[in-house]
């Protein structure tokens, strides 16, 4: 095996077999369930199932805490558990750069096996493709994932009902505000760190403990929080109240959020959710989400109000009420 990726890996030939059956297939081991063709068979008990796709472009392709192999396994389990899939199938497509490193393509596929094995899918199919230098951005990851639908209740916005409560599993931001300080030098990667992780089986916990008095769930990636339940309150056409001082933000990445003039409401995490339940079962939410290391910082932000016109309001210690608007483009450049 040479030490940097050719353009013969991605040809189809010997270079392209060694890659596949030795560092992609050989290292996934026993979460790799394929026979190496185009495409897999799955048997799948009868029923519905879910199905999400999501690339991943992460700069720096390392960072405290995870890579790419992560985000990518992580996010696509995330966004079927969050529908209340249970995940069981993944695939996984990657485009290399030539004169990436071997060993950092090593590297990320340990990294794909290892959070495979934690949230306990089987990839099953995949793809490899090698571009010219200067035509990618040294590695891109796409996935599919299937999940199967065995709960008799759907989650949704639309189920908001007056007096539900808001639920965040964790510090707001962090992922954002680590990446991005990697990238600019800022010094606060080493006090913030990543919060990329697995959490469909404190999602799947959750649902067990309270069942359809969750109503909707959402794990908070680009575009924050405040994305997030601007995208519930239009859904479900009711207002929500958030408290300020009820918020989950590191100090450190307040700090680095107002020296960079942004707002944590609007950072992105890989690790943290946001659940609306009814006010009855939020003590069980909570408990739920708090036999996890990756959850066990769940508060309540807010509520669902009475009111309806589709907003989400924010009040501050002072008193003073401002709305959580949508924001129309992104605060930051791309991390990820």
């Amino acid at each position: 095996m040479t030490e940097k990726i050719v353009l013969d890996h991605g040809a189809g030939g010997g270079l392209s077999h060694e890659l596949i059956a030795d560092t992609i297939a050989g290292t996934l081991g026993d979460v790799y369930v394929g026979e190496m063709e185009d495409s897999a068979s799955v048997d799948v008990e009868t029923g519905r199932i879910a199905v999400t796709t999501d690339s991943f472009v992460v700069d720096p392709v390392f960072f405290g805490n995870g890579d790419i192999g992560k985000i990518a396994v992580a996010g696509t389990v995330n966004d079927l558990a969050v529908s209340g899939a249970d995940p069981r199938y993944l695939t996984l497509a990657v485009i290399l750069e030539e004169g990436f490193a071997v060993a950092d393509f090593q590297r990320i596929v340990d990294s794909v096996r290892r959070t495979a094995e934690q949230a306990g899918v089987k990839i099953v199919a995949g793809d490899t493709k090698v571009v010219r230098r200067g035509e990618a951005d040294g590695i891109f990851l796409n996935t599919t994932g299937v999940g199967l639908l065995t709960r008799p209740y759907r989650l949704s916005s639309r189920s908001l009902r007056e007096g539900d409560q808001v639920i965040v599993t964790g510090f707001l931001g962090d992922h954002s505000i680590h990446l991005l300080s990697l990238r600019e030098g800022l010094g606060f990667e080493q006090r913030v760190q990543s919060d990329c992780a697995v959490l469909n089986h404190a999602i799947a916990d959750v649902l067990d403990a309270v069942g359809p008095e969750v109503r909707t769930i959402r794990d908070i990636t680009r575009g924050g929080l405040g994305t997030v339940l601007n995208e519930f309150a239009q859904g479900s056409a009711r207002t929500i109240e958030l408290s300020a001082t009820a918020l989950p933000v590191r100090r450190e990445t307040a700090m680095a959020a107002e020296m960079l003039g942004v707002d944590p409401m609007y950072l992105a995490n890989e690790g943290n959710l946001c659940i609306v339940v009814s006010p009855q079962a939020a003590p069980a939410a909570l408990a739920a989400l708090r036999g996890h290391p990756e959850t066990e910082r769940a508060v309540i932000v807010g509520e669902v109000s009475g009111a309806d016109d589709s907003r989400v309001y924010l009040t501050e210690p002072g008193g003073r009420r401002r709305t959580v608007d949508l924001l129309y483009g992104a605060q930051l450049p791309r991390l990820c």
